[in-house]
């Protein structure tokens, strides 16, 4: 069963992509909502951050993530060693879920694909585009974010034009009926290529 990596900058709009490969029946994983609910359950995990953070990162046994984002956005090291934390956890949670599948190939979205190396472990990835002003003014409505707490995610990840490199396919997001039509056209791709393999 292969795996498809799909991944893009904030605000670019893989959810609705996720949604639409959900809709053909094909399997989605999302890592941040995974690590989100790891953060949550696991005691290894909560022992871990609050070794790194200290007891204000956790109440009442849930993670203060205010808190934490405040910590490691504008530092590289902090967010790197967060990383260290939750990646290898969602790894193992994605490989148990991966193994209970049983279609063609299952979807693992992920923000940092490109950035953390995860595309390796995929058979193909895919990148979702939009354009900068599009993305920001989805995010402003999204999350009632100011344009420089924006800025200052966007800034945590890698440039379109770098992962464009790497991506198998590209699904520019502008306009919703042409996004679906594009999601159709790699499902079919990936058939195909899973057929002459």
């Amino acid at each position: 069963m292969k795996i498809v990596g799909l991944t893009g900058g904030i605000g670019s709009g893989k959810t609705t992509v996720a949604g639409f490969f959900k809709e053909m029946g094909i399997p989605v994983y999302i890592a941040d909502e995974a690590g989100k609910r790891l953060m949550s359950t696991s005691e290894e995990i909560r022992e871990k951050i609050i070794g790194l953070f200290g007891e204000k990162a956790y109440k009442d046994n849930q993670p203060e993530r205010k808190f934490i984002a405040s910590k490691v956005f504008n530092d590289q090291e902090m967010l790197a060693k967060l990383n260290q934390i939750i990646h290898p956890a969602v790894a193992r949670d994605f490989e148990q879920w991966h193994r209970k599948q049983s279609s063609e190939y299952v979807i693992y979205e992920a923000a940092i694909l490109f950035e953390t190396g995860g595309y390796k472990k995929c058979d193909f990835s895919i990148l979702v585009k939009a354009p900068q002003k599009l993305r920001i003014d989805r995010l402003k409505k999204r999350d009632n974010s100011s344009k420089e707490e924006i800025q200052q995610r966007m800034n945590n990840q890698w440039s379109d034009e770098k992962k464009s490199k790497l991506a198998d396919f590209i699904i520019n997001n502008e306009d919703l009926e042409h996004t679906k039509q594009q999601v159709e056209h790699i499902h079919f791709e990936i058939l195909k290529a899973g057929k002459n393999s």
